[in-house]
């Protein structure tokens, strides 16, 4: 091998061009830190025409992704191009040509992660995505190497900036869903088509990636229950708020034996837990070994140059990688069976805002509702809404989901409209 590692770049959007400047501003600290010159030889893009806001000077461009895949002089390719069937099709090709892959594809990664990590082990080559969650914090890698010797028991966190920016502004400014919604596309951390974000789709996906890498497990990206803030209020924050409590959009992995939950969900969070003030668009995951016990990664989630220099880390790991043996050390282990647990298993506190009409004996019929089903209650607020209903907000102790879910059956019976409900993260002593 010679001194220099070429890398082609699928993509030249965002983190592609995020890549490639730090491949150009920091090549003296690569080279000192990993003895090789690293450097980007051929970028694919879409339009050959359009103006790029990075200089790609001495760098080939093409529209033809086989430029890059069929280079026997590119050792590692890049795909940052988005998009799944393609993306994947043409990391197969990279990989059955013995080159070694960076990704920060997270849509890719939860769908076909553990079949292309298995290719990637089958030609010893490497396969990475530490970009594919949480952006520019290195939580793949501490997971797999901080962290390897321990047990790991949970995993939770705000993956999604996109959530943590509406969810802040409507609790410190007041707005409602849809004046976050505008301002969070205005800046640009929505897209036009919000779903992914709002609906908990993109969180998910981390999850399932966090999951298999956190329990050495291979989740499906079904096993994942969903629930995102489309219908949150503004009232619903507020009242959270007196309460002691900040709503964020909570991406969780819980282990008990070979059981599992994995779930994205608006939750509320203590006054005082660390992610109750991690806010606007950035990310943090929570960990929870038996060992190390609580430790947690903040930052940057997405963005050019966070997420760039998540993507070069993986390609340096990579080169230092090259001449050990075995090569392919991203290579998939052997997954961990698991079960899925029952909602009877799932247990929570939950906040509860019902509306009920002003008349004599309706907050007495809610409440056998969940007397009924064995769900105590920790606290009852009742506030006059006008004069003819009532809000009500019930704060449960804990109960299984499967119970709350039956006693929100029998409240949909009596009460004129559940407004919301959300689990309460379990109260610790956060220091």
């Amino acid at each position: 091998m010679n001194n220099v590692i070429n890398v082609g770049v699928l993509g030249l959007g965002t983190v592609g061009s995020g890549v490639v400047h730090i491949l150009k501003e920091h090549y003296k600290k690569i080279a000192l830190d990993t003895g090789y010159e690293v450097k980007a030889k051929t970028v694919v893009v879409r339009d050959l025409e359009k103006e790029r806001d990075v200089c790609i000077d001495g760098i080939a461009v093409t529209s033809h992704a086989d430029e890059v895949l069929n280079d026997s002089n590119i050792d590692i390719v890049v795909e940052v191009m988005g998009g799944i069937e393609e993306a994947k099709q043409h990391i197969v090709k990279a990989l059955e040509n013995k080159k070694h892959v960076v990704t920060a594809n997270k849509d890719l990664m939860a769908v076909y992660g553990a079949e292309l990590l298995q290719l990637a082990n089958d030609n010893d080559c490497d396969l990475c995505y530490e970009a594919s969650v949480a952006g520019g914090i290195p939580v793949l890698r501490g997971l797999t190497d901080g962290l390897a010797s321990d047990q790991i028991e949970k995993i939770m966190g705000i993956v999604n900036g996109t959530t943590n920016y509406m969810l802040t502004k409507m609790s410190q400014n007041g707005w409602s869903y849809e004046e976050a919604l505008q301002e969070a596309q205005k800046l640009g951390f929505a897209e036009s088509d919000p779903t992914a974000d709002v609906d908990g789709l993109d969180a998910a996906r981390k999850v399932a990636i966090l999951a298999n890498l956190g329990f050495s497990m291979n989740v499906s990206l079904d096993d994942v229950q969903v629930r995102g803030i489309r219908k949150v209020e503004k009232e619903d924050l507020q009242m959270a708020e007196k309460l002691g409590f900040t709503m964020k959009l909570i991406g969780k992995a819980e282990k008990q034996g070979s059981a599992i939950h994995l779930s994205v969900e608006p939750t509320l969070l203590p006054s005082r837990h660390p992610l109750s003030n991690v806010n606007n668009e950035f990310n943090a995951v929570y960990v929870h070994g038996q060992a190390v016990g609580e430790v947690m990664f903040y930052g940057p989630g997405a963005g050019k140059l966070p997420t760039g220099s998540a993507v070069v880390s993986d390609i340096i790991s990579i080169v230092k990688n090259m001449n050990q043996v075995p090569k392919n050390k991203s290579a998939l282990k052997e997954p961990v069976p698991y079960e899925l647990q029952g909602d009877e298993e799932v247990v929570s506190k939950y906040f509860l805002r019902i509306s009920l009409r002003d008349e004599p004996g309706m907050l007495q019929k809610v409440t056998e509702c969940f007397v009924n089903y064995s769900v105590s209650l920790k606290e009852v607020i009742q506030l006059p809404l006008n004069r003819e209903l009532a809000e009500v907000v019930v704060v449960t102790h804990q109960t299984s989901k499967y119970q709350f879910e039956r006693v929100l059956g029998a409240i949909e019976a009596v009460a004129s409209e559940i407004n919301s409900y959300y689990i309460i993260e379990e109260e610790k002593q956060y220091v």
